[in-house]
């Protein structure tokens, strides 16, 4: 009696990790950030029109769960490209991308999980070497950077239009030349940078060369109308106001009136 009710309690067990089992085989756990796409192994395939969000979701045991990340996820490309002159200049490369979430059902049917492999990567090696070849080394080392990028962002937006997939953005991390073509580019650029300084000091030099003539010539201006405005009439005017006006003071002072050259008085002494 012992032995049979062992042996139902071990068979209980057994069914119930069995059961375990299936209901854990009947449904993917879709993680953060990422949503599914469900295929029936038995039925029409891929679901059309429905996508599966976070969360557990239940299936049965014979189909399948495809998930896709739906953030923004980084790329890294290293290239070897040739300019317009044909150097060899390597460009480090990161593509931001997403697929669109509604439209994963059709980019399963058409490309697959695996789709900046299948479809991204090729059109941005391509297009990075065509646009590069518009620019020379110098361009790409420091001016048309920028442009470049923008071009190869936009190309690969246009691209990827039909393809359920959004560019994000391309930043061009780095751009590597030849060290016989990158000291050719330092010294132009600081041999600009020193005529650029020199051009500064030459203006500054005219400027306050300008700001001194312009100084001496109200300097002179002020001296020819002084020189004019004072007559000998106004001079012993001048001179007679201010006698009058030490007269006045309680100061001591002799005042003698003459007949110099000037016609103006002669002060002798003064204080209390």
């Amino acid at each position: 009696m012992l032995k049979t009710r062992t042996s139902s309690r071990s068979g209980a067990k057994i069914a119930m990790g069995l059961a375990l089992l299936l209901l854990a085989g009947c449904g993917t756990q879709v993680p953060s950030g990422y949503h599914g796409v469900k295929y029936f192994s038995f039925g029409d395939g891929t679901e059309m029109g429905r996508i599966y969000p976070e969360g557990f979701q239940w299936h049965m045991p014979w189909n399948n769960m495809y998930l896709y990340n739906t953030r923004i996820s980084e790329n890294q490309e290293s290239l070897t490209v040739l300019s317009s002159d044909g150097a060899t200049v390597n460009l480090e490369i990161s593509l931001w991308h997403r697929p669109i979430i509604n439209k994963l059902d059709s980019l399963q049917i058409t490309v697959g999980p695996d789709y900046y492999n299948v479809i991204i990567a090729p059109a941005l090696r391509g297009d990075a070497r065509r646009i590069a070849g518009r620019y020379t080394p110098e361009e790409l080392y420091s001016s048309k950077r920028d442009s470049m990028a923008l071009a190869l962002l936009e190309s690969l937006r246009s691209m990827m239009a039909d393809k359920f997939i959004e560019i994000e953005n391309v930043i061009f991390r780095d751009v590597g030349l030849p060290k016989r073509i990158s000291d050719a580019i330092n010294e132009k650029l600081a041999a600009e940078q020193a005529a650029q300084q020199m051009k500064f000091i030459l203006d500054r030099e005219r400027q306050e060369a300008e700001r001194k003539r312009i100084e001496a010539q109200g300097i002179a201006d002020f001296q020819k109308i002084v020189s004019t405005g004072l007559s000998p009439m106004l001079l012993q005017w001048k001179g007679i106001e201010a006698t009058e006006r030490l007269a006045a003071s309680p100061n001591s002072k002799i005042v003698v009136v003459g007949n110099a050259k000037d016609g103006l008085p002669l002060i002798l002494g003064g204080g209390n």
